[in-house]
């Protein structure tokens, strides 16, 4: 092979590696129009297999996502939605996200009865007709094609905004959507009368936000909105103590018999509300006075409002919704059952089974602390791969001997957490 052929080839190789379609450098205007497309789904199935059935799409007035940054970097969640210009094959946009399904596959429940469980996606608004493709996985680390199909923008099916309408608003904007994270607070269980209340719950679980670091150092990377959609009753429901109330989200505890869990099924309803304001993060307030919550990566976090550890609970739910950070307590009832397979490294940032640790925080880790590192005295401020984490005593480490995902505490964020939110908050803010 003459020597200018074989540069000329390699040039080309080159170019094809570090092709901006291949990389972030991904222009919006492109491919997409500053509004969104919503895909609802029917997920179904049982422990051991899962179906995906189209219900609806449906278009959003708002993207608020960011315009640069449009291929997920991170690797997180269960699930990731992946789209595809038609006409060239390029991949434009993906995101890693999690549901409540492929946690709910991991219970006893799931053995023994096959469920179905609404969910969606959003993705910006494509120009043109693009491949929409929803991928999973279950402990692991490789993700499978669980869906596909094609979407033209023209299609007549794709219904118009038609959801109620509520008054919206800004709690707190210092910027364009797209260079920001925006989280929209939605409210259950608050009747038309107790709108101020929940206004003044908003505001105060800003300053929780405020009032946790890493969050405090960027607080004007932060919009906050404002949906006032009133229930017909006030709280929610305790399923084990048969207490229902008629709420717009539908929130409940015992979430998997785990009377703390608090979330909601009805993602429908999340959907509808969150789509008044442009959104990254959709945090659901309750008007309980019970401590709860719960926290779906790229999904939802919900919390009560009025308990004592509002504010713990507020920064620790979003740590799983907005930064996919795993619980690193392993003595507290859950329902999943070996949620991890101890022999695949899991995708979270903050524990490891030490099969490839390499890829996690062994950076942070000083010269001379022992992997793994004995949870003593001389250790007690000290990175290292403390064991128990994710559910477990045995087998899943953590990076500190203690951290808000581990322990009842507010702001108390270990360098690792807070490396990986701040690693977020760059994500979507620039």
């Amino acid at each position: 092979m003459k020597k200018t052929t074989f540069l000329f080839l390699t040039l080309i190789l080159v170019l094809f590696v570090i092709s901006p379609l291949n990389s972030q450098n991904i222009n919006f205007d492109d491919y997409f129009v500053s509004k969104s497309l919503r895909l609802d789904f029917i997920h179904a199935g049982n422990f051991q297999e899962e179906n995906y059935f189209l219900e609806n799409m449906l278009t959003e007035p708002y993207w608020g996502g960011s315009k640069k940054n449009l291929i997920d970097k991170f690797g997180y969640g269960e699930n990731k939605v992946e789209v595809y210009d038609s006409a060239s094959g390029n991949l434009i946009y993906s995101r890693g996200y999690a549901t409540l399904f492929q946690e709910w596959k991991a219970t006893e429940e799931a053995r023994v009865l096959p469920k179905s469980f609404y969910e969606s996606v959003r993705i910006p608004f494509p120009k043109n007709p693009v491949r929409i493709e929803i991928y999973g996985r279950m402990r692991k680390p490789d993700f499978k094609k669980m869906f596909s199909m094609t979407v033209n923008p023209d299609d007549y099916f794709i219904q118009p905004e038609s959801k109620p309408k509520f008054n919206s608003g800004k709690l707190v904007y210092n910027g364009e959507p797209e260079s920001k994270i925006d989280i929209v607070f939605l409210p259950d269980g608050y009747t038309e009368a107790e709108m101020e209340k929940f206004e003044n719950d908003a505001k105060r679980m800003v300053g929780y936000f405020y009032g946790c670091e890493p969050f405090g150092e960027y607080k004007n990377s932060f919009n906050f909105w404002i949906v006032y959609a009133n229930s017909e009753e006030s709280g929610t429901d305790f399923p084990g103590k048969r207490i229902y109330k008629n709420t717009i989200i539908n929130s409940s505890f015992y979430t998997f018999d785990i009377e703390r869990y608090l979330t909601t099924k009805d993602i429908k309803a999340v959907r509808d509300l969150a789509g008044h304001v442009p959104y990254d993060q959709i945090y659901i307030l309750v008007n309980t006075d019970v401590y709860g919550g719960g926290g779906i990566y790229n999904y939802y976090s919900l919390t009560s409002v009025d308990n004592e550890y509002t504010d713990y609970v507020l920064v620790h739910e979003f740590g799983h919704g907005f930064a996919g950070l795993a619980d690193e307590y392993y003595t507290s009832d859950v329902a999943t059952e070996d949620y991890y397979d101890l022999n695949v490294e899991p995708y979270e940032p903050n524990i490891t089974t030490l099969k490839d640790f390499g890829k996690k925080w062994s950076a942070l880790v000083e010269e001379g602390t022992p992997i793994p590192t004995p949870p003593t005295i001389e250790y007690k401020n000290t990175v290292g791969a403390f064991e128990g984490g994710g559910y477990v005593a045995k087998g899943v480490y953590r990076p500190y001997q203690d951290c808000t995902m581990k322990s009842i505490k507010y702001n108390y964020f270990c360098p690792v957490c807070r490396n990986a939110i701040i690693d977020m908050i760059k994500f979507y803010s620039e």
